[in-house]
């Protein structure tokens, strides 16, 4: 069986902005605690939140700090996948030869039923695109005799997906949701991510995230992008506040 290859970021990570780096904050490393445990414990789990949280960043960097020895799958799924299609993309996450198997369910279901045998962990984002019945059908791999493998849910709505799902909500080890960035921490947070807020004024940011980006990492990580870009421009430009409310504006009517 293939083992995928351990990467720092990936799965529709986007940081927008040229020397933009990832910051361990209090909620990614929240996030890494509950993920590590789920693991541990062969569990499931569902990490959920409001979108631009940085859920799938948090969890990419949860699965970055297991031990490497442990396996990591990640499964891609379409806008509302039926079974066929949710089965082909746990057999290409596990290395198996979904073109042979996936429109055969039985023998695909053994394999992967015997795939999932090996201590390891799947990472299924944006769960809240599954079905009960698909998410029925994962419990049912999960309940296999000899299962050892973990499995992370993550995305907006993944719990409300879960709560239409009686049994596989039942057998959710560990629920962690989310939160927004604490405004005190932003002034020092900003400067991590990025270099180009390390000589801006901290009450500009705390004023900036009060009213526009509201703890919003991915809102933070526009307003950087077009920062940069207004630097590029004029090298010579300090982030002022003007300059901050120029980026801003550029979010349009719904940041």
């Amino acid at each position: 069986m293939k083992t995928a290859a351990r990467a720092r970021v990936s799965g529709g990570v986007r940081l927008y902005a040229p020397g933009a780096r990832l910051v361990s904050t209090r909620q990614v490393a929240a996030v890494v605690e509950a993920v590590g445990h789920t693991v541990a414990a062969r569990g499931i789990g569902c990490v959920y939140g409001d979108t631009g949280l940085g859920k799938t960043v948090a969890v990419e960097q949860a699965l970055y700090l297991l031990p490497g020895r442990v396996p990591v799958w990640r499964a891609v799924v379409g806008v509302r996948p039926g079974l066929p299609q949710v089965r082909a993309a746990l057999c290409e996450a596990l290395g198996l030869p979904s073109g042979s198997l996936t429109h055969r369910a039985g023998p695909a279901d053994q394999a992967l039923a015997e795939a999932l045998t090996e201590p390891g962990v799947l990472f299924l984002d944006d769960a809240q695109r599954l079905s009960p019945p698909v998410l029925d059908y994962l419990r049912q791999l999960w309940d296999s005799p000899g299962c050892t493998a973990a499995l992370v849910l993550c995305g907006a709505g993944s719990e409300r997906a879960l709560a239409r799902a009686a049994a596989m909500r039942s057998r959710v080890l560990t629920w962690h949701q989310v939160s927004r960035l604490d405004t005190e921490d932003v002034p020092r947070t900003l400067g991590l991510f990025h270099p180009v807020w390390e000589d801006a004024d901290p009450a500009d940011l705390v004023r900036v995230d009060e009213q526009t980006a509201r703890g919003n990492f991915r809102t933070w990580a526009k307003i950087t992008s077009h920062v940069c870009a207004a630097r590029g421009r004029d090298p010579g430009a300090g982030v002022e506040r003007d300059a901050i409310d120029r980026a801003c504006a550029r979010l349009g009517p719904y940041s």
